[in-house]
């Protein structure tokens, strides 16, 4: 079993900056990848950013690559999501995940999912 607990999120302008941090517990986490997916209203959830905890290979969506970097921190089992140069697009909350796989993450259909956090940009 694995618990995601996220944390960060807030309302920020256009062109501002957040840190969102994924604290994580559970027996096995170095077999898990890891990422974060984004939820808007009215529309599906979606990928944002995926790494492996053994690993430092790193997967982003085309939206945000250049803009959010995601990293961890083993020994806090935690994992994070700087994001910069927000935008209004980028409102919706955020999501915490853990599979088996990268695709797990990427196709949004991960083993287990944090409880999601507001992220909200004003233009």
């Amino acid at each position: 079993q694995v618990q995601l607990v996220e944390s960060g999120g807030g309302l920020v302008q256009a062109g501002g900056s957040l840190r969102l941090s994924c604290a994580a517990s559970g027996r096995t986490l170095s077999s898990y990848v890891m990422g974060w997916s984004r939820q808007a209203p009215g529309k599906e959830r979606e990928f944002v950013a995926a790494m492996a905890w053994s690993g430092s290979n790193t997967y982003y969506a085309d939206s945000v690559k250049g803009r959010f970097t995601i990293s961890r921190d083993n020994a806090k089992n935690t994992v994070y999501l700087q994001m910069n140069n927000l935008k209004p697009e980028d409102t919706a909350v955020y999501y915490c995940a853990a599979g088996r796989s990268v695709a797990a993450i990427t196709t949004t259909n991960p083993n287990y999912w944090g409880q999601g956090t507001q992220v909200t940009v004003s233009s």
